[in-house]
């Protein structure tokens, strides 16, 4: 890879990309510093003159996800630099970034992650043919020919991908259907939240940004939505500078690419990679730097502002006149020829779906607290209701719960209208009506916990908590009613202006744009950092088309489409006391109501951090690949090895092998349906309140173990042999709903020959079985070089068959009957892996090798997106 950057990326060309990026970032700062005293100065007057919306009923949570991990679990991760998969521990913080680590031990211990990403204008694909299209669209010319190689091939049937325009791609798959539904669902949160990166807390510097990004762009006569305002202010800017960079890159670049057309669709995307971060770094020392000289500037600005508020009011209301005089006439007849008669066509299009999702909110929220009240009738005790507040109180952040709420945003479509006001994706729409919702559905679960939890102290009895939730929530849906028709008005408004207002400017700049330059003249000099031509007249244009708008959906509510509330139905201070309630400290309900717990260690506290999503992998002891310290010793460690061993034959190194392998598995897949609620990647469900939880272990349902695949033995699962369950029994679990004896085990039908040859070889996670090797009595010797999973248990090959069928009780611990647990001091050490430079398990006391292709190489390192 530095070979080609270097080739294609020379110090000329590099320093022509600096030049660029800052001839760019010049402009923009131009335009940023009026903005800036404008929107500074629209800030002032609303704090004077207040004029604000209609209250909120809901409460507002201030910090809803503090100290909490959205999602984590196991996937499979393709690393380019050595063109294998690697099985990877994920995790999704508070932030939703997506951290990925080498193991769960390896997240427990705090060691720094493997890869850490940043989703902002990335799209979530879940097949390779979309991913083809898109790559190829970005490269044109250059599409491989059919039966030659694809640029990437999925070891399954459900992959994941996360491509971005510019910058470096990441390729994931997992192995059933039901997995990548719900790793689906997280990246789509990850992304969405990702995407929205700029505070709307900031009064001042928010819309002096987008403001600024507006202007540049329609000085470049690009007018309409923009997909790419996704992300923080330093990642806008960065698309800004190559929107503009790429396509010069492109054609210079474009015709020296070598190699066939899969190979030339990899160097081009690592070139556009190297020159995003380029452009990235470059950026935000810029910007930054403009915000600091622009905040030294502020003392002085707010001064003037409120010494002269009034005069500038003033000033600006004459210059508004002379230019609504000069510009209405014109803007009123194009509004009535090209926008009126499309308005509520437009505004219908948007109504049924961002309706039909709030709807899905509403009926999500009563479900879940509904479900709770029964559950509380049949089971009692203050001790469940703790345990479903903990799940509800974040049930606004439950991606695979909330989807279903997010799927009719989806429906979207503005077929011809799409094309006839420039709109270039209906997906700043979908995701910004997908924030409102999850937004709503956070207000109405945190009112809900503050009005009942207030009600606590005075209940006595089952019945009267049961009557107490159902009155609350009757109370609290009626307020969400009405907070939803408010929030949806609003985005409709808001939506119908970004859609329209662009194609007026447009159609409007030949015959009013050239004009307005002698409106400069009626500003005062002391007033032109606030007053600016530009904005005045877009005001104007907005005026124009303003009251059509607001007449369209003031008829949508008058005539009860969709549930909207008519502006007259106004609930001010309907509810006093319940806004002083949310300004509280923030309830934990395992704290207060589900004893003291003891302290934890900052170890076990990272461990066992709250989940929002129930599906986590969290089980009491440690993986089968965690065996200790040793799986990380780095490669310098002075400690003792054992020599490398030779190489079986046909150890499995490639895609054909690995699908071959996981042919295998397809009963298994299939009868991995039956497991709703949790991932069958290697992740148990974990259940915790307080004192109170409950374990789903692998094994309990069908296709429910550990993530079967790249890095499995023959029958899916990954086993001890110390500690290794009788054959097909269940483990054992503490989950009501999944007990053991409902469910066989997966190797419940194993032949006799494989059951053997897995006794001898305890294969681990990672260990390929040549799939002509049956029956032998000892297990091959592992490869030189090759990896095994970084922590993986002693396993003991000589350790008798177990049992066929034995059922351990549940709730108890399994004891394999003649394996013992490994005497102290004979931990596995690790020899140095000659492809990676990392540290692999010993060659006797442990499992045989990983396939060939799941090893990783050194060169990976730790990639950090912005």
């Amino acid at each position: 890879m530095g070979d080609v950057l270097s080739t294609h990326l020379d110090e000329g060309r590099r320093q022509h990309i600096a030049e660029k990026t800052g001839k760019v970032l010049g402009e923009f700062a131009r335009c940023y510093k009026e903005q800036y005293g404008v929107a500074l100065f629209n800030s002032v007057r609303y704090e004077i003159e207040g004029n604000g919306g209609p209250q909120a009923q809901l409460l507002h949570r201030k910090v809803p996800l503090e100290d909490h991990v959205i999602y984590s679990g196991n996937l499979f991760q393709y690393i380019e630099e050595n063109k294998k998969w690697r099985n990877r521990f994920c995790v999704v913080p508070h932030n939703y970034g997506l951290v990925l680590y080498e193991n769960k031990l390896a997240y427990e211990r705090e060691l720094p992650p493997r890869v850490l990403i940043n989703s902002a204008g990335y799209k979530v694909l879940t097949s390779v043919e979309q991913y083809l299209e898109l790559v190829s669209s970005s490269l044109p010319g250059v599409a491989p020919k059919s039966g030659n190689a694809a640029i990437i091939k999925c070891p399954t049937d459900f992959p994941l991908i996360l491509w971005h325009p510019y910058a470096r791609h990441y390729y994931f798959c997992v192995m059933t259907g039901k997995e990548q539904e719900k790793w689906g669902a997280v990246f789509q949160d990850c992304v969405r939240h990702c995407n929205n990166g700029i505070s709307e807390d900031s009064k001042v510097e928010a819309p002096a940004f987008t403001d600024a990004v507006r202007m540049y762009r329609q000085s470049k006569e690009q007018y309409g939505t923009w997909d790419m305002l996704c992300g923080n202010q330093s990642q806008i800017l960065s698309n800004l500078v190559m929107e503009e960079l790429l396509p010069e890159l492109r054609s210079a670049i474009g015709p020296r690419l070598k190699g066939k057309a899969p190979e030339r669709q990899r160097t081009w995307i690592q070139i556009s990679d190297a020159v995003y971060r380029m452009v990235y770094e470059q950026t935000k020392a810029q910007y930054d730097a403009l915000v600091a000289k622009c905040e030294v500037e502020r003392p002085q600005l707010e001064s003037t502002i409120r010494t002269d508020m009034d005069q500038i009011i003033t000033s600006k209301e004459h210059l508004c006149s002379k230019i609504r005089a000069f510009v209405l006439p014109k803007a009123e007849i194009c509004v009535r020829n090209h926008v009126q008669p499309y308005i509520s066509s437009i505004l219908e299009a948007l109504m049924t779906p961002t309706s039909q999702g709030f709807a899905e909110v509403r009926e999500v929220f009563f479900k879940e607290v509904t479900d709770m009240n029964m559950n509380i009738v049949n089971e009692g005790g203050l001790e469940k209701l703790v345990e479903y507040m903990e799940k509800l109180s974040h049930l606004a952040f439950h991606p695979v719960k909330m989807q279903s709420c997010y799927e009719k945003m989806e429906q979207l479509k503005l077929e011809g209208l799409q094309q006839r006001f420039d709109v270039s994706s209906t997906s700043v729409f979908k995701q910004r009506a997908q924030i409102h919702m999850r937004q709503q559905m956070d207000d109405a679960v945190y009112t809900f916990e503050t009005l009942l939890h207030q009600e606590l102290g005075k209940l006595q009895g089952k019945d009267d908590l049961c009557k107490s939730i159902q009155r609350i929530l009757e109370r609290v849906l009626k307020k969400y009613d009405y907070d939803s028709s408010t929030v949806r008005k609003k985005f409709f408004r808001e939506a119908l202006l970004q859609i329209t207002i662009p194609f007026l400017l447009k159609k409007l700049a030949p015959t009013c744009k050239g004009e307005l330059a002698k409106f400069q003249e009626l500003i005062f000099e002391d007033f032109a950092s606030f007053i600016l031509v530009e904005n005045t007249y877009e005001e104007v244009v907005l005026q124009s088309v303003m009251k059509d708008i607001m007449q369209a959906v003031k008829e949508a509510a008058v005539q009860r489409k969709h549930n909207l509330y008519r502006d007259s139905m106004v609930m001010h201070n309907s509810d006093p006391n319940l806004h002083l309630l949310g300004e509280g400290i923030p309830i934990d309900w395992a704290e207060e109501h589900g004893g003291q717990p003891e302290a934890e260690p900052a170890a076990d506290k990272r461990r066992r951090a709250k989940q929002v999503v129930s599906v986590i992998q969290d089980d009491e002891g440690a993986l089968p690949y965690e065996a200790g310290a040793e799986g990380l010793l780095p490669p310098s460690s002075p400690e003792p090895r054992e020599p490398e061993p030779a190489v079986p034959p046909g150890s499995p190194g490639g895609v054909a092998e690995i699908r071959e392998m996981l042919a295998e598995e397809g009963t298994e897949e299939a009868a991995g349906g039956q497991a709703e609620e949790r991932l069958t990647n290697g992740t148990h469900a974990r259940r915790q309140s307080g004192a109170t939880e409950e374990v789903v272990a692998a094994g309990s349902v069908p296709g429910d173990g550990p993530q079967r695949g790249p890095g499995s033995d023959g029958d899916g699962a990954r086993r001890d042999a110390p500690v290794a369950p009788a054959s097909g029994a269940g483990e054992p679990s503490g989950d009501k709903e999944h007990p053991p004896t409902a469910s066989p085990a997966p190797r419940a039908e194993m032949p006799a020959d494989q059951e053997h040859r897995a006794t001898a070889a305890s294969p681990t996670a990672g260990a390929g079985v040549p799939s002509g090797d049956k029956g032998h009595p000892t297990a091959p010797p592992p490869a030189p070089g090759a990896e095994i999973l970084v922590g993986d248990k002693e396993h003991h090959p000589t350790a008798p068959p177990p049992a066929p069928r034995a059922q351990a009780p549940a709730g108890d611990e399994e004891h394999h009957p003649t394996a013992p647990p490994a005497p102290a001091g004979t931990d596995c050490h690790q020899p140095s892996d000659k492809e990676t430079g990392e540290e692999v398990a010993p060659p006797v006391a442990c499992s045989p090798p990983q396939p060939a292709g799941t090893t990783e190489s050194v060169v990976e390192g730790v990639q950090t997106e912005f």
